[in-house]
């Protein structure tokens, strides 16, 4: 399995990223583009190209936390598509593999007895919305090996269930299992993402205690080596995402002591 890392907003730099992703043994860097560093007009295919070839790594990418191309207004809902659409042109230059993404729940109405999300009130409006983002993304990634991944974050609602099987109706679209986030909600996702396993082809690693998340490997609740022999089952790569520099280097010394551990390695 491949073992990345995030980008780090302690290392202010692409290169800085790059470096340490070598040093630590790990194969690629997950690019986040909600750093201002990380906009795909800002991130040079040639820099990248020669930071790839220098570390002996690769790239993945994250899409923006605020990607809505479900919104109700058709200028911000454009927007967000041609932003995906970027970073598409950007990951088929550089051949990254996975970008990563969430699904958006939207905004909700607080009601004296319960909470009403607009795209469930307006589903119909929201699945043809998001059947539109499906078709364009799938176009643009065209003949491509891109895969589109969406991550689970804070419990699959209903409607977020059935959009999720309009996205995976193409084949640019997979999943991504965040294996901390599942655990912080009391493992509400893992069911839904297990169903849909034979689209499941990218992780993300962090410990978590409670509702804590992004801990080091080890220093929380979770049963980390059954997960990871999900992942390899999967022929999944793993981003380990801890936040800090600190942290990661944790994981990465955890991982290599569980290995050590192992009986035959």
């Amino acid at each position: 399995m491949d073992l990345g890392m995030p980008a780090l907003i302690e290392l202010r730099s692409l290169e800085d990223c790059a470096r340490l992703c070598r040093e630590l043994g790990l194969q690629f860097v997950e690019w986040n583009m909600n750093l201002p560093q990380c906009q795909p007009e800002r991130m040079e295919a040639a820099v990248l190209r020669r930071i790839r070839e220098q570390y002996g790594i690769y790239f993945t990418l994250h899409l923006d936390e605020n990607l809505n191309p479900c919104d109700f207004n058709p200028r911000v809902a454009g927007a967000y598509i041609r932003t995906a659409e970027d970073a598409i042109a950007l990951a088929k230059e550089l051949e990254m593999p996975i970008l990563n993404m969430h699904l958006s729940k939207g905004v909700y109405f607080t009601l004296p007895d319960r909470k009403i999300f607009l795209f469930d009130q307006y589903r119909e409006r929201y699945l043809s919305d998001l059947r539109t983002f499906r078709d364009r993304c799938e176009a643009a990634v065209g003949a491509a090996d891109v895969k589109i991944c969406v991550e689970n974050s804070d419990g699959f609602t209903d409607f977020q269930l059935e959009a999720l099987d309009l996205l995976l109706e193409s084949p640019v679209f997979a999943l991504t299992f965040d294996i901390g986030h599942n655990h912080s909600i009391g493992g509400t996702d893992e069911l839904p993402i297990l169903e849909r396993r034979t689209r499941l082809i990218h992780f993300h690693f962090h410990d978590t205690q409670g509702k804590k998340n992004h801990l080091p490997l080890g220093a929380g609740e979770i049963d980390i080596p059954k997960n990871l022999a999900l992942a390899e089952s999967c022929g999944g790569r793993i981003v380990l995402e801890t936040k800090t520099v600190s942290g990661l280097r944790e994981s990465v010394r955890w991982l290599q002591e569980c290995h050590s551990r192992t009986p035959g390695s």
